[in-house]
């Protein structure tokens, strides 16, 4: 694989710009399986979240989601495994930067981290695994993005950083009103972590591009907004508002 050194220094100067010690250090400090063991959760201030999204999530898809909780448990199982899958991919790509492999060695560590902590929910409320279709979110915003690179790759990290954003406004969406306190403080000891993803995933997609990327980020706005807004058949942890 050949690479150009102008994209070698690109890559090399995201490092300061990537918080990857905050993912050590919380990893370090809360490296549990067992939810049981998990410190409080902090506050945390979601305004960025917020104002990086393009619609809040409906009342109706809300109540639909208590309504359906193994389901949307089981789903977010799935979503933490596919975000460790989009960063291993990003390692076998950019397999040249050090610095970049460790950021993405340790956000890969603390997604499937979450993953194996929401499998331990699963199991503790006898919840068994069931076949789950995946829904239209995700290849709503795929099926815009280019097909050159490096702007292909730019756009899956911006789309990254929506899919993280979501996840993020959800949790606290659902932590608000859920009859389940341990699952409850489980997704406010999230927030700390999801929080911050979309960013370190913007900051990536910037470096990668000689342009700045604020008309895809502007453009990918209005496309998740109308998927998170829009009728959808199916339920999701990503799903729109409820048909």
């Amino acid at each position: 694989m050949t690479i150009k050194q102008q994209d070698l220094e690109t890559l090399q100067s995201s490092e300061s710009a990537i918080n990857s010690d905050s993912i050590e250090e919380e990893l370090i400090e809360e490296d549990s399986v067992d939810i049981t063991h998990l410190r409080t959760p902090i506050k945390v201030d979601l305004s960025p979240v917020y104002n990086f999204l393009g619609a809040r999530t409906t009342k109706a898809w809300v109540d639909a989601a208590i309504e359906n909780l193994p389901m949307i448990i089981q789903d977010h199982a799935n979503c933490e495994k596919k975000a460790a899958g989009t960063a291993m991919n990003l390692i076998f790509r950019y397999e040249f930067s050090y610095d970049l492999q460790r950021k993405l060695a340790q956000l890969i560590r603390e997604e499937m981290l979450h993953y194996e902590q929401v499998l331990g929910i699963m199991n503790e409320r006898g919840q068994e695994w069931k076949y789950l279709s995946a829904g239209r979110y995700a290849k709503g915003m795929l099926k815009h993005k280019r097909t050159y690179e490096p702007a292909a790759m730019v756009d899956v990290l911006i789309i990254g950083a929506f899919i993280e954003a979501r996840s993020c406004e959800r949790f606290a969406a659902l932590a608000e009103v859920i009859d389940d306190e341990r699952l409850a403080k489980y997704y406010r000891y999230l927030l700390k972590s999801e929080s911050r993803h979309f960013e370190d995933y913007l900051t990536l997609a910037q470096s990668l591009s000689d342009e700045n990327i604020d008309e895809r980020v502007a453009f990918f706005k209005e496309v998740e907004a109308e998927l998170i807004s829009s009728p959808d058949a199916e339920l999701r942890f990503h799903s729109g508002t409820p048909a």
